[in-house]
């Protein structure tokens, strides 16, 4: 699966004690572009809830179930959106 990151964000909230962000992404071939919504808890960058959305009007149900399944399945993908939303933390 072929994606083009748009944009990212990420930051920490001390109040919260976790990290809370998104990724706005294309995937070659799909009519829409998507956004990742992560929020990982307890100050761990490690353990990541996500959902995932149409980032603009409404997409093919069964294109964003195959999104889905491939940051499920496919470690290397998910792990490059986590990198591309820390690449924006302040340091």
């Amino acid at each position: 699966m072929n994606l083009t990151i748009l944009q990212a964000k990420l930051h920490y909230s001390e109040e919260d004690l976790g990290y809370a962000g998104f990724v706005h992404f294309e995937v070659e071939g799909h009519k829409v572009p998507y956004e990742l919504t992560l929020l990982s808890k307890k100050k761990r960058d490690d353990d990541w809830m996500y959902s995932i959305n149409f980032l603009t009007g409404h997409g093919s149900e069964e294109q964003i179930n195959e999104v889905e399944a491939q940051l499920e399945e496919n470690d290397e993908l998910f792990d490059s959106l986590i990198d591309a939303a820390k690449a924006t933390l302040e340091s």
